[in-house]
């Protein structure tokens, strides 16, 4: 009985999805290396049958972002395996359809070579199409950095590498400084170790967003499995390596992240840094160091490693991956710990509280901070009217604490929403830069227009964006580069913390000052994971129940609108249309609220919890704290309690 016998008589039986026995199918007859039908030999002998069922139900999707997923299986093949590296990587990425490995990564490059070529035929461009590529730390990263530029080389395009592992702001800013067509970054951000991704960039510096996402993705599910063999084997030729000059060129981009650079030599702040064993140490310490901070790194968190050995999850937001930098910040009495997570564009934090004690602060908190004080900076030094101004514009989610949207009005400037991902707050201030250009004329040189002067003829012709930020960590100054940048992020805040230190103040008592101008708002999220295709299952059940039938209530608290992103016509504060998205925001009675959606980029789906009350003044702050508190956790359990119900159907 041969492999492929085996396969179907497996799905007659219903242990194989029918999807699962079409693809094995065409993997098999394709001209796959040994080692990878001897993996699957191997699975389908020990009759693994879960395992693939997930490896191969589907092909990966490339979104409209790109795509992520695990590259070493539940159940790993010992052909696969082979012999372990140094940090623990398999000799191959796993095999499957449904998993980032050499044949779904160049299959993604195909198709994303194939539409760029067919954009720029469009434009009357017949250059080779530039492509550049970025890579972190995790398991296969730098393989799949050379196999991308290879393929893409071998296609006839031009393909830019680092010389080593490099942030993904860094790819952002070096697709704009090399007026390339397209980038990528392979990482899979805070994953888990198992998983890595391939995040695609536009011309812009930005992830693509429609029409370029959807093009993109029509093209890559063009591409057939047998045209992968020729791209199997590494070929540089065309391909260009970079080095130190493309990251002083960073480096001083990022740099202008400080408003007010003084206010560091006027307070010496004492810094503790990890990058949890990514890519944040290559321009974050620099940065810090540059700019007057006193900086301690992690030392066991200092080294690349695609393991993540002295953590659960490389997430900055968790406790747990910060643990280390707090207990060292105790012991020297620092200031501030300042965390990135692999790919170096998100940033938590813990600040020293009036008591000695650290406090981690959420995403929220610190784009809550960062837009207070950026706005007030910007009014101190002339940059912006003190009164405000309707051409001024901060810009953040529709997940992201309505505190920032209270800010925005305080200052007196524009407040825009967007969908959830940066990238559409990227093409928002792609809109910003393409108004001002016409306003401008042909001769106008937009990145070689000096960034103050650039920041007055914004508010004059367009729209200057003051800043950006999300809930989950991301938070992005300027518009130099066009993604979260955890790298100034870093510099970003410490500025903040110097200036609270220059007031004799810790960073929670300048946020208690907010909350006692525009409230107190308190944010909760949940996350139910759901792994593999009955997962997918789940998470897709619970959307579309939603949609059928929207709660009523969660105990005693009514529902009083329910927005449903996918099927209603909704428009950001420019009056443009808001893309479709499986996105629901529910209002309560009580004046709070949540959001519904999927995640883009992990096996979940996510409920954000919005909560808000005024304050009369400081004696009734710690109560109000305590009551929202109190009311948004009873929500909490009863909003998770519906979902797992629909969840099962």
């Amino acid at each position: 009985m041969t492999t492929l016998d085996r396969i179907q008589a497996a799905a007659k039986a219903g242990q194989l999805m029918a999807s699962t026995a079409e693809n094995l199918g065409t993997f098999l007859s394709a001209q796959l290396p040994a080692w990878a039908l001897a993996s699957i030999d191997e699975l389908v002998t020990r009759e693994a049958w879960g395992e693939l069922n997930d490896r191969f139900y589907r092909f990966l999707e490339f979104g409209t972002g790109g795509m992520r997923g695990r590259t070493i299986g539940v159940v790993p093949a010992a052909a696969e395996t082979g012999t372990l590296s140094a940090t623990g990587s398999p000799e191959h990425a796993a095999i499957g359809s449904n998993v980032l490995n050499d044949f779904t990564l160049i299959r993604a490059v195909v198709g994303l070579y194939r539409y760029t070529r067919k954009y720029q035929n469009s434009r009357g461009h017949r250059a080779p199409a530039k492509l550049v590529i970025a890579y972190d730390v995790r398991h296969f990263s730098r393989h799949f950095c050379e196999l991308a530029a290879s393929t893409w080389a071998r296609l006839g395009g031009e393909a830019f590498i680092f010389d080593g592992p490099r942030p993904t702001p860094q790819l952002s800013f070096a697709v704009r400084q090399l007026k390339a067509h397209t980038g990528v970054v392979i990482t899979a951000s805070h994953n888990p170790p198992h998983d890595n991704g391939f995040k695609a960039y536009f011309d812009d510096g930005g992830q693509v967003v429609p029409p370029h996402d959807q093009g993109i993705v029509a093209e890559v599910n063009a591409v057939p499995l047998g045209e992968l063999g020729p791209f199997l084997e590494k070929s540089f030729a065309n391909v260009t390596t970079l080095g130190r000059d493309a990251d002083d060129a960073y480096l001083a981009v990022a740099a202008k992240a400080a408003i007010d650079p003084e206010v560091f030599r006027r307070t010496k702040l004492k810094v503790v840094f990890t990058n949890i064993h990514g890519t944040g140490a290559v321009h974050s310490v620099p940065l810090l160091i540059h700019a007057g901070c006193d900086v301690t790194p992690v030392p066991e968190q200092l080294e690349f490693d695609a393991r993540f050995p002295t953590v659960k999850s490389p997430n900055p937001e968790n406790a747990e991956a910060l643990s280390r930098a707090v207990a060292l910040a105790d012991r020297i009495g620092a200031d501030v710990v300042v965390a990135t997570d692999p790919d170096a564009d998100r940033m938590g934090v813990a600040v020293r509280n009036r008591s000695g004690q650290m406090d981690l602060l959420t995403g929220n908190q610190i784009g809550a901070l960062l837009a207070d004080y950026r706005l007030a900076k910007y009014k101190e030094l002339g940059w912006i009217p003190r009164e405000g101004s309707q051409r001024v514009a901060i810009i953040n989610t529709f997940v992201t604490t309505q505190l920032q949207d209270a800010i925005g009005r305080g200052h007196g400037v524009k407040v825009i929403k967007t969908l959830t991902g940066f990238k559409w707050i990227a093409a928002k201030i792609r809109v910003y830069e393409e108004q001002l250009r016409r306003a401008m004329g042909p001769g106008f040189d937009y990145e070689a227009t000096p960034f103050a002067e650039r920041a007055k003829l914004l508010q004059q012709h367009s729209t200057f964006y003051a800043f950006g930020t999300e809930e989950s960590y991301g938070y992005l100054p300027n518009d130099f580069l066009r993604d979260k940048d955890g790298n100034s992020a870093c510099l970003m805040f410490a500025e903040v913390c110097a200036w609270v230190k220059s007031r004799g103040l810790t960073v929670p008592e300048y946020l208690d000052e907010i909350f006692l101008r525009y409230g107190f708002y308190l944010e909760g999220v949940i996350n139910l994971y759901y792994e593999g295709a009955t997962g997918n299952a789940k998470i897709k059940r619970i959307l579309e129940s939603y949609r059928a039938h929207p709660p009523k209530a969660f105990g005693d608290v009514t529902v009083t609108q329910f927005q449903d992103f996918g099927r209603e016509k909704i428009y950001d504060a420019d009056q443009e249309l808001i893309p479709a998205q499986d996105l629901y925001v529910v209002t309560l009675s009580n004046g709070y609220s949540f959001a519904a959606r999927g995640s883009g980029t992990e096996p979940k789906m996510k409920f954000y919890l919005f909560a808000g009350e005024k304050v009369a003044g400081a004696a009734d702050l710690a109560g109000v704290k305590e009551r929202v508190r109190a009311t948004l956790a009873g929500l909490n359990k009863l909003i998770e309690a519906d979902a797992k119900v629909r969840a099962e159907g």
